[in-house]
C-alpha cells in the first residue's frame, strides 16, 4: 500500500529511464531537498549547522567518492584523504594565485588535480587487486601528505603549514554564515550526488560493475580494464577532491596537511562499509552514522556522568564493534536494511 509500483505505466523509453522511475522515490527525493533548503535553514541552530550538517554533507560526498571506486568497480583504496587533500590546496592555490578565478570553478579545477593524482596512483589497479591494491593507494596517502609537508609553495611558504582558507565568494554574495555555508555544500552535494545516480545507471556503471564482478569475463566481452578502471579512479578522486575543497573551506576554514590524515581515510572506508558497498544512499546512511555517533554518546556520557577519558575510550570500543557487527550480521549496510523495509512495504499488511 505504502510503496507500490502497481500501476505506475511507462509510456516511453526515456520515461522508463529516468533516474527516478517509482513515483514513491521521486516524492521521497522531492521532500528530502524541500526538508534541506527551506525547512532546515529556519529552524537548525548555528551549532547544529556547523557541527552537524556540513560535515555531514562533505563526508557523504567523499564516502561516495570512495564507493564509485570500491562499491561500483571493486577497487579497494585507502587513499581518500589523501585525494581530499590534493582538492583542498588545489583549490587553494587556484584562487591564491589566478586572479579573478570564480570559487565554484576553483573547487572544480581542486577536483580535477585530485582525479589526475588518482589517474596516476591508480596505475598499479591494471596489476594488483585487493591488498596489494589497498597498500599501493596508502602510499599514496603517506607521499601526498609529505610533499604538502615539505614543499612550502603549496602552503604559500607558510612557516607553521596552517593558511586560512579565502573567503567563499560567489557573484559578489558572501557565504560567511553557518546557514549560508551549508546551503552551498548542500547544493553542490546534491547535484554530484544526482550525477553519480546517473552515472552509474549508464554504461559506464555497468563497465565499472562488470569489472567489479569478474574483471577477466568482463575483457573477454569487450570492456577495456585499463579505461574502465583509471575512469574509476578519475571519478571518485574528483568527488573525494571537491569534498576536501569544502572540508577545508566550509568547514575548518583553514588548508593544512594534517587535517586529512591516514585516520581520515579510515573513517571514510568505514562510512562506505556501513553505509553499504555500491549504494548511493548508503554512502549518505554511512556518513549519517559516523557523524552521529560521537554526538550520541557524548550526550549519554553526559547524562551517566561519565568521566571524558571513559567516554572517549567508549567511543571507539562500541565504534569497533559496530563494524564488526554490520560485517556479520548485515555485510550490505544499512542501505540493505532499508531494501528490505521497501520490500516489507510492498506487502504491507500482508506478512512477507
Amino acid at each position: 500500500m505504502f510503496y507500490r509500483e502497481a500501476g505506475q505505466f511507462k509510456s516511453s523509453y526515456a520515461a522508463d529511464g529516468q533516474i527516478f522511475p517509482i513515483r514513491q522515490d521521486r516524492i521521497g527525493i522531492a521532500f528530502l531537498l524541500l526538508l534541506g533548503f527551506v525547512a532546515v535553514p529556519h529552524w537548525a541552530s548555528p551549532y547544529f549547522f556547523s557541527a552537524i550538517l556540513i560535515p555531514f554533507l562533505i563526508f557523504s560526498l567523499a564516502s561516495l567518492g570512495l564507493n564509485i571506486l570500491t562499491g561500483y568497480a571493486g577497487q579497494l583504496s585507502l587513499g581518500s584523504a589523501a585525494f581530499m587533500a590534493v582538492g583542498a590546496f588545489g583549490a587553494y592555490n587556484f584562487m591564491l594565485r589566478v586572479p579573478g578565478m570564480p570559487l565554484l570553478a576553483a573547487f572544480i579545477l581542486g577536483g580535477l588535480c585530485a582525479a589526475l593524482v588518482g589517474i596516476l596512483f591508480g596505475l598499479p589497479s591494471l596489476r594488483v587487486r585487493g591488498f596489494y591494491l589497498a597498500a599501493s593507494t596508502l602510499a599514496t596517502q603517506f607521499f601526498v601528505v609529505w610533499a604538502l609537508t615539505k614543499i612550502s609553495w603549496f602552503t604559500n611558504h607558510s612557516s607553521s603549514g596552517v593558511i586560512t582558507a579565502q573567503k567563499m565568494t560567489i557573484l559578489g554574495y558572501a557565504f560567511d554564515t553557518p546557514v549560508t555555508k551549508y546551503v552551498l555544500v548542500l547544493s553542490i552535494v546534491a547535484i554530484l550526488a544526482l550525477m553519480a545516480k546517473n552515472m552509474v545507471r549508464s554504461n559506464v556503471g555497468r563497465s565499472w560493475m562488470a569489472v567489479r564482478d569478474m574483471d577477466v569475463a568482463a575483457e573477454v566481452i569487450g570492456i577495456r580494464l585499463m579505461r574502465t578502471k583509471l575512469l574509476a579512479f578519475a571519478v571518485s578522486s574528483f568527488y573525494c577532491g571537491v569534498a576536501g575543497a569544502l572540508y577545508a573551506f566550509a568547514y575548518l576554514g583553514t588548508v593544512e596537511p594534517e587535517a586529512y590524515s591516514l585516520d581520515l581515510s579510515f573513517r571514510i572506508l568505514f562510512m562506505v562499509i556501513i553505509g553499504g558497498l555500491g549504494s548511493i544512499l548508503g554512502s549518505f546512511l554511512g556518513a549519517a552514522f559516523i557523524v552521529l555517533l560521537p554526538v550520541v554518546l557524548n550526550v549519554l556520557a553526559h547524562a551517566l556522568e561519565i568521566s571524558t577519558t571513559v567516554a572517549s575510550n567508549l567511543e571507539l570500543m562500541v565504534f569497533g564493534a559496530l563494524i564488526i557487527f554490520f560485517l556479520i550480521v548485515e555485510p550490505h549496510g544499512l542501505a540493505r536494511l532499508w531494501q528490505i523495509a521497501k520490500e516489507k512495504l510492498r506487502l504491507w499488511p500482508f506478512p512477507h
